[in-house]
């Protein structure tokens, strides 16, 4: 009876053993694929980044901040930033009441404001301004004084139609 206890004991314990293998091969071979399509996507991933990172940088190209002979025009005004310096004053000209001074535009829906900038260099800006619905850009010419003063002069404009 011991024997026949030991002997259905081994046969048990055997049948067990090989459903953990079985079950233990296909966890790993699901595991092993998730793996490969994981680094798959990370490849993909890491190529895609890269992408990015030389769109950005090609995007760079025309800043104030990438422009190490631009910013050696202001060297001796120990700014911390130009460009955002300049941008600021620029953004204050939307303080005033009414259209922007800078946009030659009367605004129709409300006032015509800068909304955003981009600083090119030591003497250009890009701007773009809006009245909610209406919208355009300006080409603007700057020049930052040594009592930080900034000068602004509208170069060009152009006002985006808007098909009804």
């Amino acid at each position: 009876m011991k024997a026949r206890i030991f002997l259905y004991l081994f046969i048990f314990s055997s049948l067990i053993a090989l459903y953990i293998y079985v079950s233990y091969s296909a966890q790993a071979e699901v595991k092993d694929e998730k793996i490969t399509s994981l680094e798959a996507q990370v490849s993909q991933l890491e190529d895609s980044l890269r992408s990015s990172r030389l769109k950005v940088l090609d995007l760079q190209y025309f800043s104030l901040e990438n422009n190490d002979d631009a910013l050696a025009y202001y060297d001796h005004l120990s700014l911390k930033d130009p460009a955002r310096y300049v941008a600021d004053k620029l953004l204050e000209t939307n303080e005033a009441k009414g259209d922007n001074p800078l946009v030659p535009y009367e605004g129709m829906e409300s006032n015509f404001k800068i909304n955003k900038i981009n600083v090119l260099n030591h003497k250009w800006i890009i701007a773009d301004f809006s009245d909610g619905r209406f919208w355009g850009e300006l080409f603007i010419e700057y020049e930052l004084k040594d009592d930080l003063s900034v000068d602004f002069t509208l170069l060009d404009h152009l006002l985006y139609t808007r098909s009804l």
